[in-house]
């Protein structure tokens, strides 16, 4: 399934706001291996992404994917054919924001610190369209451990807020990755301009690309902005900034 065997678990994590259920996927073997946090989209914890998040297992990493919306609802997909569905998600998504994913990845940290199979002082992020901030929030709250984060085509990155990502970027210890689609209505191009423009303005390491003529969604398959080229693209990138920075060797994803 995902050209190297690996390990599936469903587990329930205690994060003192609720139970978060989060898939869990690593190689087959003793470890320890580098832990992948995989924050979802909006449109919810699914196949699709249990199966990118295998895909990312087989590299050599330990990848926990955790439900976002724990705190309201135990499970959700969007029907991309529901209004109502539509609706349902951005109700979900007006309720969670920065500070509350860096305390759910701090959980999954301390559940991962006891596994002797996982090594959770070695981290990547990765996050999609709502959560690509998270990952940059998240590479600052516990800089100690993230090595690495990727946002693609992330929403706020760079807001008038107290917690928008771009003033967390002198705490980034890691290497940091930001894509962007030329056309979509939720990341417009002048923000992706100010936030790579607040990097310059630090010692942060990463840079920022724009994926020319793709639109928001592009690297997943159940979009109809989806784009192979483009996803390739992402897989390779991700692949190269995990490998690097968490492996200290190239992967061929």
């Amino acid at each position: 399934m995902y050209g190297a065997l690996v390990h599936e678990i469903h587990a329930q994590i205690e994060t003192g706001e609720g139970s978060m259920g989060t898939y869990i996927v690593r190689p087959e073997g003793d470890g320890p291996f580098p832990l992948v946090v995989f924050l979802m989209d909006a449109p919810g914890k699914r196949p699709l992404l249990h199966f990118m998040a295998g895909r990312i297992a087989s590299w050599g990493f330990q990848v926990m994917l955790p439900n976002l919306y724990y705190r309201t609802t135990p499970a959700f997909e969007l029907d991309f054919a529901s209004r109502e569905s539509f609706e349902r998600m951005r109700e979900l998504m007006s309720g969670i924001g920065n500070a509350m994913v860096g305390r759910d990845v701090g959980a999954l940290l301390r559940h991962a610190d006891a596994d002797d199979r996982v090594d959770a002082n070695n981290v990547g992020v990765v996050g999609y369209c709502m959560s690509g901030p998270f990952a940059i929030w998240n590479a600052a709250e516990h800089a100690d451990r993230v090595k690495a984060a990727a946002s693609f085509y992330g929403v706020r990155l760079h807001v008038e807020k107290k917690d928008s990502p771009h003033l967390r970027l002198d705490d980034v210890r890691g290497e940091i990755y930001v894509a962007a689609a030329e056309h979509d209505d939720y990341v417009p191009l002048d923000m992706v301009d100010r936030f790579e423009a607040a990097m310059q303005r630090t010692d942060v390491r990463g840079r920022v690309e724009r994926y020319w003529g793709q639109h928001h969604g592009f690297a997943f398959s159940d979009r109809p902005q989806h784009d192979a080229r483009s996803e390739q693209r992402h897989w390779n990138v991700l692949a190269d900034l995990f490998g690097r920075n968490l492996l200290g060797r190239r992967i061929d994803p």
